[in-house]
């Protein structure tokens, strides 16, 4: 047996032991969200009632509380990939909407990935093209909305979509490229 497969053998008998699933999870999404917007905007510093010291205070205080916004938002957006990560779709869904971020392209990708996951293409649809309205170049969304048309048996759309992919990614050998150039190849109807 050569080295690769050896090291493979004990990767899966201790997977195996500890009770660890080795089924590919296609679902890689971004481990941290973008930012989302809403929490980035700023103190209006066109209020002339307030000094320039006092406006500074506040802006302070406002970046401080954008930034505990975000990292609570990023925190929940890492537990609720997680129940995706652990095939728990409904729950993720649940999750990820109760983080009040729906515009946001990373957790709509996710939305409609575990929709697509339970089965349910028409809101699994609504929800990557939310995603693609928050961010037309969302790399991952159009791998996933690629993977959806092939689930749906439209290849010749998949095809188009992996061609979308080419041309954000520049070239043939970003992810989302490979991974929906494969499932075109192996011509499964289901990812």
């Amino acid at each position: 047996m050569s080295t690769g497969k050896t090291v493979l053998s004990r990767v899966l008998l201790i997977a195996a032991f500890c009770g660890l699933s080795m089924t590919p999870v296609f679902a890689r999404g971004a481990p941290t969200p973008a930012h989302p917007p809403s929490m980035s905007d700023t103190v209006d510093p066109g209020n002339s009632n307030h000094s320039e010291k006092s406006s500074e205070k506040k802006k302070h205080r406002q970046d401080r509380r954008s930034e505990r916004q975000y990292q609570e938002f990023v925190t929940g957006y890492r537990s609720a990939r997680a129940l995706v990560l652990d095939g728990k779709y409904a729950e993720a869904i649940m999750a990820f909407r109760d983080l009040g971020h729906d515009d946001n392209p990373d957790v709509a990708n996710y939305v409609g990935y575990a929709y697509r996951k339970l089965g349910d293409y028409d809101l699994s649809k609504v929800w990557y093209d939310k995603a693609l309205a928050a961010d037309p170049n969302h790399v991952r969304t159009w791998e996933y909305y690629g993977l959806w048309h092939l689930e749906q048996g439209n290849k010749l759309k998949a095809q188009d979509v992996l061609e979308k992919i080419r041309l954000l990614c520049g070239n043939l050998t970003c992810q989302e490229y490979r991974d929906l150039e494969a499932a075109i190849e192996e011509g499964r109807d289901n990812y």
